[in-house]
């Protein structure tokens, strides 16, 4: 009886009059996580002032939302409508279905259907090259990563972080650790806080996360210590200001905005997109809340190797090519 009447509450709330309007879904851990939530909101956000046309919005609180909300928002005809995550998978596949008419747009996951976007991103090059500022960075030659659910995709982030990092010192030696295997990893700053500080135990003094909300306690302990954070997906420098070495940016902000603005144009296109380097879809973050730490010299050598990965004399491993990482 509790689930019916949670279930009905859930409803309930997604029971908004209908408009046609683009709209975005978020995932779990809200749109104010400092991270990959934000980081879509910020795209909307910036669609909204550049144009003065209003969008929807939801902060799922469970699985179950995903279709629901996706559904609401196609039955008021609402279009296009971004999901942030790969979790989204299963529920716009069955949603688009129903509905033919109505674009859709998907981050970090492909999703094969005549009306979705499927937008990923190269994360294992942006992680190279924060890889490469963490070696520079390192006093010890021991760095830490910190990732948020144990799946391929975090696996990317840290094996090309470890590219990066023994391409600058192939004696460094990379301490990995995920958060978790469930959909909570994303959002447990305290145990990404435990993770860290027991990284920093075992010599750690830069530590890079890609764990959405969690990587909060991550660059926080890392701070707390004395030592050095990596941010990822939105730029996180200044939640620590002077202890966060860079963010590795990952432009979800760029793909959301892209859509939302590719379907007010009538010029939105379903297929793949894919966003690297190149594309300006990653990069690492630099503005006054790390200028200090970051050197000439390592800025230089950074530099460097970002314009041999987009020339094609670097190439990074790609972890989810064949789940392995050659570093």
């Amino acid at each position: 009886m509790k689930r019916i009447v949670l279930g009905l509450m859930a409803a309930t709330a997604m029971s908004f009059s209908a408009y046609a309007d683009p709209a975005i879904i978020y995932d779990l851990g809200g749109k104010f996580d400092k991270s990959f939530n934000e980081a879509a909101y910020n795209g909307a956000e910036k669609f909204k002032e550049e144009t003065g046309t209003a969008y929807r919005e939801f902060e799922i609180q469970n699985d179950a939302q995903r279709e629901q909300a996706l559904r609401k928002f196609a039955q008021d005809g609402d279009t296009p409508i971004v999901v942030t995550g790969f979790s989204f998978a299963p529920a716009i596949e069955k949603v688009a279905a129903e509905f033919p008419d109505t674009q859709f747009a998907i981050i970090d996951m492909v999703v094969d259907a005549p009306n979705v976007q499927s937008v990923v991103f190269k994360e294992q090059e942006g992680s190279y090259l924060v890889g490469i500022m963490a070696a520079e960075a390192s006093e010890t030659g021991t760095v830490g990563f910190v990732g948020g659910m144990s799946i391929p995709l975090i696996s990317r982030f840290a094996c090309g972080y470890v590219g990066g990092v023994k391409a600058a010192n192939p004696d460094a030696t990379v301490i990995e650790n995920f958060t978790g295997d469930t959909p909570a990893a994303w959002n447990d700053p305290v145990k990404g806080g435990e993770i860290t500080k027991a990284q920093i135990a075992q010599g750690a003094d830069v530590v890079y996360h890609a764990a959405g909300g969690t990587g909060v306690g991550v660059l926080q302990a890392a701070a707390d210590a004395g030592k050095l954070g990596i941010g990822v997906d939105s730029n996180q420098n200044g939640l620590q200001p002077g202890k966060v070495l860079t963010s590795m940016m990952k432009r979800v902000d760029v793909a959301v905005y892209n859509a939302f603005k590719a379907g007010a144009d009538g010029a939105f296109e379903p297929g793949i997109q894919v966003l690297g380097l190149a594309e300006g879809g990653v990069d690492y973050a630099m503005d006054e809340h790390n200028a200090d730490l970051v050197s000439d010299e390592m800025k230089a050598k950074v530099e460097d190797a970002k314009a041999k990965i987009i020339n094609g004399e670097i190439e990074v491993h790609d972890f989810m090519s064949d789940n392995s990482c050659p570093y």
